[in-house]
């Protein structure tokens, strides 16, 4: 089996963002293949504990070794939506730290036969989960013109969706799509102008992936979750990959970090009202020159952090 190389992005700032305490509880939402935990293990004492999500069974199998290898380090195999359900099934109340590196991992892109990326011909699949769901291919014969128009022009701001998905149905009454190559060929054929280096069929490519994962349902779903569970001080880290990612986090962070708004006609001191639940800490954080060097795929990620402060807790919808 090829041995797929995996660049954990950010990960020096992402666990220094932590603020790691070497007693505390931290939840890693995407193990991938163990960068960031690895490296929370290092700094974390012997009473400290982390708990890592993760659906891809390939993920899986490399966190399995470090399981048997840490008693603090606790798997769960399963998305991170269901992270207030699998963070009480292990009796875990409050974390430190919650940390999120979202998308697809390198060796996801990599490993042509999962059906992520239009560079190799392959089977066209694209669930992170192979034990579970439909695949890509199932979805594209058999929802109607309309979703297969609504999902490309939404998950992937893709301006062609229209010409697109016609063609994608018009070509299934012919013969299925089955494989990687042929989708993007049909893209391709229905995609007037690209931007400079980027390959026609990216932009579809991505939001069927999104799609079929329902990578911005869990988001939405996990980041209340993971806010509530945090002790006073506690951090929460995101790191984006795109905008779509970045926009629920960025105004989920906002809501959370703002003070309940009363009525212009209430008079109340400022000191009065309830502290929001989260601040904002620092500016958004990119990727250096040397992590791009080593690594081009970083030049999109965006990583914002929080902490959970005093205040009240308040629910606010991502």
């Amino acid at each position: 089996m090829t041995a797929f190389v995996h660049h954990t992005v950010l990960l020096p700032e992402a666990v220094a963002a932590l603020a790691i305490k070497s007693d505390g509880v931290y939840v890693d939402c995407t193990f991938g293949r163990g960068g960031h935990s690895r490296l929370i293990l290092s700094e974390l004492g012997p009473q400290g504990r982390l708990i890592a999500f993760d659906k891809d069974p390939q993920a899986i199998a490399s966190a399995r070794a470090l399981a048997s290898e840490d008693a603090r380090f606790t798997l769960v195999h399963n998305g991170f939506e269901t992270f207030d359900q699998e963070l009480d099934r292990l009796g875990i109340d409050r974390v430190d730290g919650v940390l999120m590196d979202l998308g697809v991992s390198s060796p996801q892109i990599d490993d042509g036969s999962r059906g992520f990326s239009f560079r190799f011909d392959a089977p066209l699949d694209m669930r992170m989960d192979t034990t579970r769901g439909i695949t890509a291919a199932q979805w594209l014969a058999s929802a109607d013109e309309a979703e297969i128009r609504e999902v490309i022009k939404t998950y992937g701001e893709e301006r062609f969706a229209r010409k697109i998905a016609a063609a994608i149905v018009a070509q299934r009454e012919l013969a299925p799509l089955t494989t990687t190559r042929e989708l993007a060929l049909l893209v391709g054929q229905n995609v007037r102008t690209r931007e400079p280096g980027q390959d026609p069929a990216t932009r579809t490519f991505q939001a069927v992936r999104i799609f079929i994962n329902r990578e911005l349902e869990e988001l939405k779903a996990v980041l209340p979750q993971a806010a509530r569970r945090l002790t006073t001080d506690g951090r929460l880290a995101v790191i984006s990959f795109h905008s779509l990612e970045d926009r629920i986090v960025k105004q989920y962070l906002r809501a959370a970090s703002t003070a309940d708004t009363l009525p212009a006609w209430v008079v109340v001191r400022a000191s009065d009202l309830d502290e929001a639940p989260l601040a904002v800490v620092g500016k958004p954080v990119r990727a250096g020159d040397e992590e791009l060097g080593a690594n081009p795929r970083a030049r999109s990620a965006i990583m914002r952090v929080a902490r959970r402060t005093p205040g009240p807790w308040r629910e606010v919808a991502a």
